[in-house]
């Protein structure tokens, strides 16, 4: 089949991973990088073997390559205005999470997708990694309600630490990070979340007034599940027990035991933040002695993908969900969810309420 030319916006972090599954992929062919920086857009260049055209402006680069398909992996303040516009003219879409700033852009960007027709994926990594799938299957076997205990703290200086304040100038770690978890947390549960509380603070004065660099959300499902997920960036983050996932059920737990986040550092380690090394699950059950009648289970998977490659596969399910015209209404209505919750846990701690969805 003739691959598919597609626009790549954004050369940062996650930017140029999908540049880089786009260059390898068979199924695609790289027709321009957009960047504002043009150090990023140089360095990516070189990796790319200068095979395409880069530009700084999105709409011209559009305009001018007349793309199949789009990738967005700009700060999310641009989300809406890019995402549309590609979809205006007749191109597919792959974003990055959060899907937009806000429910309504987010809300507005999947109705022009179901208007077009056009294949819209979201970047929810997660969904692609091996063993967090398992961990999600396991999750399901435990009985219901079940306490969903998460967080993914980074204890960000350097470039890091400037990256993080620049999107923290849009948007809170909260709501950056937590589309990922809650939308995990709902298809553990797979019931209607129905409220939603959140606390914030501000640790640095480097933000601007009004901006925070830690959140927490709580969230509680019509099942009774419950679930809390919490996020903060900067070089005060502490980096003991930064990475916490860990759910319980009625007939036990079920744990990623994640050696290598332990590691000193590792909060700012990407690899760190997706790489399980291994799944504990404990079983509740108590024989007549008040022991327990089974030990603990310890799942290992073979495939433990790095960042890179994750991004390769998730390219490739954008590739197959164009070529084998898959029907994404979930997918995108999961995205919609998770940004709703997350918003509600913004709101939250903005007024001091609990919000109900």
């Amino acid at each position: 089949m003739t691959p598919i030319r597609i626009l790549c916006a954004g050369a940062g972090h996650m930017g140029r991973s999908h540049a880089l599954a786009y260059h390898r992929i068979d199924g695609f062919s790289l027709c321009g990088v957009v960047t504002r920086s043009e150090s990023s857009r140089a360095s990516l260049m070189e990796e790319l073997g200068h095979s395409c055209p880069g530009f700084n402006d999105f709409l011209e680069a559009l305009k001018e390559t007349r793309p199949d398909a789009v990738s967005i992996s700009t700060y999310p303040d641009t989300h809406a205005i890019y995402a549309i516009a590609a979809l205006e003219a007749g191109c597919h879409v792959f974003i990055e999470k959060p899907l937009a700033e806000t429910v309504d852009e987010a809300e507005k960007i999947v109705a022009k997708a179901r208007e077009t027709g056009r294949k819209l994926v979201i970047g929810y990594i997660l969904r692609h990694h091996p063993s967090w799938v398992k961990f999600i299957e396991v999750a399901q076997t435990l009985g219901k309600p079940l306490v969903m205990r998460m967080n993914l703290n980074q204890q960000s200086y350097g470039a890091n630490w400037n990256t993080h304040k620049q999107l923290m100038s849009s948007i809170s770690p909260i709501v950056d990070c937590g589309v990922h978890y809650v939308d995990v947390m709902c298809q553990m549960t797979r019931s209607k979340p129905v409220r939603v509380s959140g606390i914030g603070a501000r640790l640095t004065n480097e933000l601007p007034e009004g901006k925070i660099n830690y959140g927490q959300l709580q969230v509680t499902f019509a099942d009774g599940s419950v679930g809390w997920y919490e996020a903060g960036w900067g070089p005060m983050m502490s980096e003991v027990a930064f990475f916490v996932k860990d759910v319980v059920g009625p007939k036990g737990c079920v744990s990623i035991i994640a050696d290598k986040a332990g590691a000193e550092g590792a909060s700012a380690d990407v690899n760190a933040h997706t790489q399980t090394q291994a799944i504990r699950l404990h079983h509740s059950e108590l024989d007549a002695t008040g022991h327990f009648v089974k030990t603990d289970d310890l799942i290992r998977l073979d495939d433990e993908p790095d960042h890179d490659a994750l991004c390769h596969r998730e390219q490739e399910f954008f590739l197959k969900s164009i070529r084998e015209d898959i029907d994404l209404s979930d997918h995108m209505d999961d995205a919609i969810q998770s940004m709703r919750i997350v918003a509600a846990a913004d709101e939250s701690f903005r007024t001091g309420r609990t919000v109900d969805l």
